[in-house]
Parts: structure tokens; sequence; C-alpha cells
């Protein structure tokens, strides 16, 4: 089976208001609803699973139920990490081959494209991550603020989401890192490279609008775009 994961238990603070951003109305929508139609207008989509807030999983309900998604099979509460969220949709996976797209509710732009080609390089790898190459230069530097390293832009990537796995691989992967002392993930394809390094993770291009959004006005250009193609 085929299974997005919308990652919704953020709280977003810094774009403001009295909500978490993923239920901000942009084009006459939540974000989350925008997010969740992308998933579900997809023929190879079998299921979705939403991992949403505590205090919002009785709203999450009551907007699948009024937008007849039918796809939505589980609503679930995530935790004070974003592994947790993770780990919570882990756990419904049934079958090993299932195939797991983990994305983040606050990228409504993903595209079809994106969608279809993570589900592709699925059937040939265990792991996939979806990436652009970075525009800026990159520097690392020391403690005391000094540049030690200045990379070659040509290999460096800005990553995306969703990143998609096998279902038997991430669960793996995140039982060897709960047993380690030092865990502290950055996002889901971070687990497998340090945990089951033997595993190849492909990277499908990702696309320049598919941002996730931050600041307020990241909301004007998901508005500007959403309305731009419904023209």
């Amino acid at each position: 089976m085929n299974i997005a994961v919308i990652l919704a238990g953020g709280s977003g603070s810094r774009v403001g208001g009295d909500k978490p951003k993923q239920f901000l109305r942009v084009a006459g929508k939540m974000i989350i609803e925008h997010t969740i139609e992308a998933f579900h207008i997809n023929p190879r989509i079998d299921e979705i699973a939403i991992v949403s807030r505590e205090d919002y999983l009785e709203e999450v309900k009551e907007m699948v139920s009024n937008n007849g998604y039918s796809k939505v099979k589980h609503v679930l509460c995530g935790g004070k990490e974003r592994y947790h969220s993770s780990l919570a949709a882990i756990s419904t996976c049934r079958n090993n081959d299932d195939r797991l797209l983990l994305h983040d509710c606050v990228r409504p732009l993903v595209t079809q494209r994106i969608i279809n080609d993570c589900l592709d390089a699925l059937d040939r790898y265990e792991a996939v991550d979806v990436a652009v190459p970075t525009t800026d230069t990159i520097i690392e530097t020391a403690p005391d603020g000094r540049i030690v390293r200045i990379p070659s832009r040509n290999s460096l990537r800005n990553v995306q989401t969703p990143q998609g796995f096998r279902c038997g691989t991430i669960r793996r992967a995140f039982e060897l890192a709960l047993q380690d002392p030092d865990f502290m993930p950055t996002d889901d394809c971070s687990v497998v490279f340090r945990y089951l390094p033997d595993t190849p993770i492909f990277v499908v291009e990702g696309d320049p609008m598919n941002i996730k959004v931050t600041y307020r006005d990241d909301l004007k250009t998901v508005e500007e775009h959403i309305l731009g193609r419904t023209r």
C-alpha cells in the first residue's frame, strides 16, 4: 500500500496568529486542507494518516468528515518532538513492504510530479528524500564564529518533503535510534542515514515552490500560487 502521512503537529509560532499555521486559511481553505487534497487526488495513494496536536484532534476529525476525505484512515495524536509524530504513523503500518510518504503539513504546494517520483523511486530504493539545489553559499563556522569550511554548492541541496520509506526500513531505523542515548534527529531520512548506513537514500528532484510555510509572508506566496493555478 502507498500511505501518505501528513505531519500536522507543529505550533508555527513564527507565523503569528491565534492558531497553529496549518490551520490558517489561504485561498479559501486551511493549509492542512490544501495539503491533504494534494495526496487525496493522487490515484496511487491508497491511504492517508494525519498526525495532529492533541488539542486539535477533534477539529481535524470534523474537517476530514466535512470534506469527505475518504482516504484518511487514521487521525493520530503526535508528541512533543517531530519524531514522535513519525513514530505514531509508523505504528499503524501493517506491512513492512508498505510505502510511507511522510510530508510536512505546511508544504501545501507539493506537486503530483513529486509524489509520483517518490513512489516510483520506492520501487527501487528503501528510502527517498526530496531536495532542490541550494542557491546560497553555505559556510561552516567554529564555536568562536570563524569560518572553518565553505563547501562547494555543487553538492549541496535543500531538503523538502515528502520523505519516502519502505515501512520496515524506517521502523528498523527508529528501533535502533531509540536505543541511542544521544539520538537527536533532524528529519526522518537522517534517522535512516545514521542508523542504517548501508541503506542508500535516493534523492528526488524537488520544486522551488514546494515551500514550507514558516513566516507570514509565506502565506501570501502560497495564496498567490494556488489562485494562479485555479484561474
